[in-house]
């Protein structure tokens, strides 16, 4: 692989898409939209105190909800809580091990109460997930991801690269419909 800048190549994948397409649909997320439940029974980011999930996890004001294990089907989760989930245990848990940044766990986080904090949380850690992937070089990506990824540990840290890759796509691609459900409700 010596021509080929595999690091840049990750990056660029994960870049491409949050420029063109993620990161503008986040443009004017409204506190309203951040909170909207489609449909009854929602995972959400909530107010300490007003959760009844089974699960309520946070260090702050706001708490994200979830249930271990994670029933079959699982509830449907907001914007707020996708959010959540990209911010702390995609990107942030991962910056955290492998990158050398702060402790990031869904049970200390202070999650954000409005979708500007939201927003801003998700840059922070999405910049530091690429500066870190930029570090990483051809040696580095071989190697295993090491205990913080559990069973994948000995897996290589290219695959934990694509994961995460995929895993902002997917996500990405959840709160965009999320948002034109939103839009659309009670039209036609």
């Amino acid at each position: 692989m010596s021509d080929i800048q595999l690091n840049e190549s990750l990056v660029m994948q994960l870049d491409v898409h949050w420029t063109g397409q993620l990161r503008p649909r986040l443009q004017g997320l409204t506190d309203d939209e951040y909170f909207w439940e489609p449909v009854d029974g929602c995972w959400n980011v909530r107010r300490r105190g007003t959760s009844t999930a089974p699960i309520a996890a946070g260090s702050g004001d706001w708490v994200v909800e979830f249930e271990m294990p994670e029933p079959v089907p699982a509830p449907v989760t907001t914007i707020a809580w996708r959010l959540a989930h990209i911010v702390v245990g995609v990107l942030g848990s991962r910056v955290a091990s492998h990158f050398g940044g702060p402790v990031c766990e869904y049970e200390t986080w202070s999650y954000a109460g409005g979708a500007d904090e939201a927003l801003r949380q998700l840059d922070e850690q999405y910049a530091a997930w690429v500066a870190g992937v930029r570090t990483l070089g051809e040696d580095r990506l071989a190697e295993p991801c090491g205990p913080a990824e559990g069973p994948y540990a000995d897996y290589p840290m290219l695959d934990l690269v694509l994961h995460i890759n995929r895993e902002v796509i997917h996500h990405g691609a959840e709160i965009a419909l999320l948002r034109d459900l939103y839009r659309a409700r009670g039209i036609g």
